[in-house]
């Protein structure tokens, strides 16, 4: 596209800023979350989130790099194409969770919710708020970055996708303690979203379609279990 290639004309990306940023946030994560329930869901994502992905990256966008934040996919172009991207691709992810919760037990095993109407708003909410954090750094900054330095989407959709399957690898362990069999699952489920995310981002540029679809692939999983 363009305009994304404007914007990182004449600018010396590199590798080295990619892989320490992504492995200083998993030293970061992975310790947090050796200690469980440390801060309760809220503060972890409205504020411990941000704090230890997103002040890095801007960071390193802003004072390393030199670049605007549009490089990250914050920007009005492609907007619409970019909902249209997320919502369909979305939807199907949400089938695909459904169609996962009936094979699972034989039927729609439809989870009993105890939301207010406020609860509820403020969980759709928080699942923007965590969806923002997550793409920005594994779409709008590890895959755009290596996707621009190897000039190669696959590559780069396949190698990003695989961080952001070990950056859930802490939490698999530590936290929901998943038996190796399960963990796989999960693992994989998780290397699927983040193809996905990886080549609607690639189509527009734009990090809203990411968005989008981080929240409809998540409430499946709250839903169904």
């Amino acid at each position: 596209m363009e305009v994304k290639a404007n914007i990182f004309r004449n600018k010396k990306l590199s590798l080295k800023h990619v892989f320490a940023l992504f492995s200083y946030i998993f030293v970061v994560w992975a310790i947090y979350r050796y200690f469980p329930e440390m801060l309760p869901v809220w503060a972890e994502e409205v504020i411990l989130k941000p704090l230890a992905w997103l002040i890095p990256t801007f960071w390193l966008v802003k004072k390393i790099e030199k670049l605007p934040l549009a490089s990250l996919g914050i920007t009005k172009v492609n907007l619409f194409p970019s909902i249209y991207w997320g919502i369909g691709l979305g939807i199907v992810f949400s089938i695909e969770g459904v169609l996962t919760n009936m094979l699972k037990y034989g039927g729609l095993n439809l989870e009993v919710l105890q939301y207010t109407p406020l609860a509820f708003l403020g969980a759709i909410i928080l699942s923007f708020v965590t969806a923002f954090s997550e793409e920005l750094v594994f779409r709008g900054y590890i895959f755009n970055r290596l996707n621009q330095i190897w000039k190669k989407e696959l590559l780069a959709n396949i190698v990003s996708a695989v961080l952001f399957v070990l950056i859930h690898l802490p939490i698999g362990i530590f936290v929901l303690g998943y038996t190796p069999a399960v963990m796989m699952v999960f693992l994989f489920l998780v290397l699927i979203f983040g193809i996905g995310s990886a080549f609607v981002f690639a189509r527009t540029g734009n990090i809203v379609s990411s968005i989008l679809l981080h929240v409809l692939w998540s409430w499946p999983i709250v839903l169904f279990k």
